[in-house]
C-alpha cells in the first residue's frame, strides 16, 4: 500500500501505517523504542547494507513531530509498522496515521538530561536504578521525547530534557553520564520562619552571650539531583 523507497547506497525511506503493539499482543514492546516492520523492510534494508544497528527516525506527516527509534522483528503485516503507545503519543498518532520512516545513523551519546513528570517516581526505593535498568532496552533517546518507565504495575514518564554530543543519540554500547532534574511537578519545602525566642532572665542572657550566642538556623532541604558519572547504560 505504500511502498518503499530508496536506491543502492542511499538510505532506507518509506511511508507506513502506524499502529500500536497491543494489536498483535506483544505487550513487551511496550517496554522499550523498538518498532516491528514489514518483511519487505528488511529485504530492502539488506539490499541498501544499511549499518547495524539498525536505527530509524519516524515522523508523522500530518502531526511533523518525529522521534529515533530502533527496530525488532520484521513481522508486520505489508503497509503497516507496531509501535509503543507512548511512541505514538509523542507523535500524535492515532491509529492508522501514516508516518515517514527512514535510516539514520546517531551518535553515541555522552551525556543525558532527564526529568520525572511526576514527583512519585522519587519514592521507588532506588530510582536510578530502575531507569537505567529500563534504558537496556532502548536504542536511541530523542530531546523532547517522554518515555515510560514500568515499575511495580505502574508506569512512570520520564522526559528527556538535553542530550549529548546531538539531539538524538544512541545509547547502545556508550557509557554515557546521566543527570536528573526536579521533577516537574516537585516544590521546595516551604520555609517555616523561626519562632520568636522568649525574653530570657537577666543571668541567662549573660551566659548565652559568652557561651557564643544563638544556635545557627538549619539550611533549607532541597532538591538533590541523583546524577552519576558515564556508565553504560544496556547494564554491560
Amino acid at each position: 500500500m505504500f511502498p518503499g523507497m530508496g536506491y543502492p547506497g542511499q538510505s532506507f525511506e518509506a511511508v507506513y501505517r502506524a499502529m500500536p503493539v497491543a494489536f498483535i499482543d506483544k505487550q513487551s514492546a511496550e517496554h522499550g523504542d523498538k518498532i516491528i516492520m514489514p518483511p519487505s523492510a528488511l529485504e530492502r534494508l539488506a539490499s541498501l547494507h544499511i549499518e547495524y544497528p539498525m536505527l530509524f527516525r519516524l515522523e508523522g506527516v500530518h502531526s511533523k513531530r518525529e522521534t529515533h527509534c530502533g527496530v525488532l522483528e520484521f513481522i508486520a503485516e505489508e503497509g503497516v509498522v507496531y509501535m509503543p503507545h507512548w511512541m505514538m503519543q509523542n507523535l500524535l498518532l492515532q491509529v492508522g496515521d501514516t508516518i515517514r520512516v527512514r535510516s539514520v545513523s546517531l551518535p553515541k551519546g555522552t551525556y543525558v538530561k532527564l526529568q520525572p513528570v511526576t514527583s512519585d517516581f522519587l519514592d521507588i526505593t532506588n530510582p536510578k536504578a530502575v531507569l537505567e535498568r529500563t534504558l537496556r532496552g532502548y536504542s536511541c533517546l530523542t530531546v523532547g521525547d517522554c518515555f515510560v518507565v514500568h515499575y511495580n504495575n505502574k508506569n512512570y514518564e520520564i522526559e528527556v530534557r538535553d542530550a549529548k554530543p546531538g539531539r538524538a543519540i544512541s545509547v547502545i554500547e556508550t557509557d554515557c553520564q546521566v543527570d536528573f532534574e526536579a521533577p516537574k511537578d516537585y516544590k521546595e519545602p516551604e520555609r517555616v520562619p523561626p519562632a520568636q525566642p522568649k525574653p530570657e532572665p537577666a543571668a541567662a542572657a549573660a551566659g548565652a552571650h559568652q557561651g557564643g550566642g544563638v544556635a545557627p538556623e538549619p539550611e533549607e532541604p532541597k532538591f538533590l539531583a541523583f546524577a552519576g558519572t558515564a556508565r553504560r547504560l544496556d547494564g554491560k
